[in-house]
């Protein structure tokens, strides 16, 4: 259903229910973005049991080259029609119905381009064998096409605890299609390539489920005055998907890039594409666990972008700064929590998780890797900063050179590598390298756009309580896997209780979460 009158015309809340609202919001959205991060664990957990560690890489290439498409599609969507609903007060279902045709219309396109591209892509990523379940998965481009829009509405009109049911939802579903899918379809042939296409379809069988909840819960909106022209909507979301589809391309660089140079080892030892696989899977489970600050920390940028987009409209610069250093914070202290675990006690996480195969290969690339992928976490809150400010032009080529420098870094330090763990090791050291020189270059960019960043005292706290809490968990990373969830509470503990000491946690932070849960009158 679309927005209801009494939504429509509701009065303008004060700044402290402002607040309260995003506050719980954030929560919701929050949690949701957790209860992803579990699901994933699970599927991934079962993936290479039903598939093989070469099967998880093959189908850790196809997602991978298909999220790349997909996800510009998803952050375009949800962040343009987010803004254009939240700008257009009184006229929200005709600002949705506009926008919605604009998006839906284009990945309709891009989801045909993408079908047809398919066997070209996979064999110019030295990946042919994984041709059929890349075609599988350009369903999910257009369905995605339709149901990141009302996501986005949900977001525009702050009914965040909707935008939270459906992102659980779409998780449960998508861990249960994936799944379901390779089991069935890799003990039916008996293949782990044909377990590769079942996930496939179980993945568009789950995002089709979702959609239609969507339908129900958002609607599509209605004809009307009110909203964006089609002229200035196609502007901005031009621009905002060459920043998203630039980010996306650096978040997938790093497996693109081995993919391609793996098979060419693969190559040069006599041995066939698929020879890369098991490679490509214990890469991909050190990505599991370094993406899961940046897969938090979205929760921050769902709520920090309509509310600095409101503060930037009205050029409250003060508002703007107290937004820009309350999330920045936020985001420092969450991903440097999650950076000193994976990072820490790589090996052990990978044991527990993906079995010994794993990580014997991965554990040394997943050291590094997450210390990569906790800058580039900051690197997205940074440039949704720069986006909500107007800044779309500057996000996306700072974007641009951040992909520039990884793929700068692995051509020079990883190709012409043999096919070994040396390779992984190489690739997560030219990415993180790449990545951690964009954020620096994006954190100035924020600094003058938004007249102001963290102060430099919570970035040496945290990052001083993260080297220590490190430093810990590799001291202890020799314990048996089984003990891996004490050994993280421990290194949350000393990372939390550095924090403490330093000050930079105290009386404030707890006062401010009983403000945010606190219920308005």
């Amino acid at each position: 259903m679309s927005v209801s009158p009494s939504e429509k015309t509701a009065p303008v809340p004060s700044a402290p229910d402002v607040a309260r609202v995003a506050g719980r919001g954030g929560l919701a959205v929050a949690f949701a973005k957790i209860y992803f991060i579990l699901t994933g664990f699970v599927q991934q957990m079962l993936l290479p049991r039903f598939v093989g560690l070469d099967g998880y890489g093959a189908l850790g290439t196809a997602l991978s080259i298909t999220s790349i498409a997909y996800n510009p599609i998803v952050g375009t969507s949800i962040q343009g029609v987010s803004r254009s609903v939240a700008q257009a007060p009184g006229a929200e279902p005709a600002a949705l119905r506009r926008t919605f045709v604009i998006h839906v219309t284009g990945a309709t396109v891009m989801a045909a381009l993408f079908f047809a591209a398919a066997p070209w892509l996979a064999t110019k990523i030295g990946a042919p064998h994984v041709s059929g379940a890349l075609r599988v998965l350009s369903l999910v481009l257009l369905i995605y096409g339709i149901y990141t829009p009302l996501v986005g509405a949900l977001n525009g009109t702050r009914r965040f605890v909707h935008q939270a049911g459906l992102d659980i939802a779409a998780a449960t579903l998508r861990t249960a299609g994936l799944v379901v899918g390779a089991y069935a379809l890799s003990r039916a042939r008996g293949s782990s390539l044909a377990g590769v296409e079942g996930a496939a379809w179980g993945f568009v069988a789950g995002a089709s489920v979702v959609l239609t909840a969507a339908l129900f819960i958002v609607g599509i909106g209605r004809s009307g005055p009110g909203g964006p022209s089609i002229r200035s909507h196609l502007w901005f979301i031009a621009q905002l998907f060459a920043g998203q589809l630039l980010l996306n391309l650096l978040l997938q660089a790093d497996l693109t890039f081995l993919r391609l140079f793996a098979s060419e080892a693969a190559g040069r030892a006599g041995l066939p594409p698929t020879a890369a696989d098991p490679y490509l899977g214990a890469y991909r489970a050190t990505q599991l666990f370094s993406f899961l600050p940046y897969q938090l920390l979205i929760a921050v940028t769902f709520v920090l972008f309509p509310m600095l987009a409101s503060a930037g409209k009205s050029e409250d610069k003060s508002d703007v700064r107290r937004y820009v250093a309350t999330g920045l914070r936020l985001a420092l202290i969450i991903a440097g929590a999650m950076v000193c675990v994976t990072s820490g006690l790589s090996e052990p996480l990978l044991k527990l998780v993906f079995g010994a195969e794993a990580a014997s290969h991965g554990a040394r690339a997943l050291s590094v890797l997450a210390i990569g992928f906790g800058a580039f976490a900051i690197f997205g809150i940074l440039t949704t900063i720069l986006t909500s400010l107007g800044g779309e032009r500057a996000s996306a080529l700072v974007t641009a050179a951040a992909v520039a420098l990884v793929a700068v870094s692995c051509f020079v330090w990883v190709r012409g590598t043999a096919l070994s763990d040396e390779l992984l090791l190489r690739t997560a050291t030219a990415t993180s390298t790449g990545i951690g020189l964009a954020t620096l270059a994006t954190a100035f960019l924020v600094h003058r756009a938004a007249g102001g960043l963290v102060p430099g005292s919570v970035a040496l706290r945290v990052g001083a309580a993260t080297i220590i809490a490190t430093s810990l968990g590799r001291f202890l990373s020799g314990a048996p896997a089984l003990l891996v969830p004490v050994l993280a509470l421990l290194v949350i503990a000393t990372y939390a209780g550095v924090l403490v000491v330093t000050r930079e946690l105290g009386s404030a932070d707890l006062a401010l979460i009983r403000r945010v849960l606190k219920r308005s009158a």
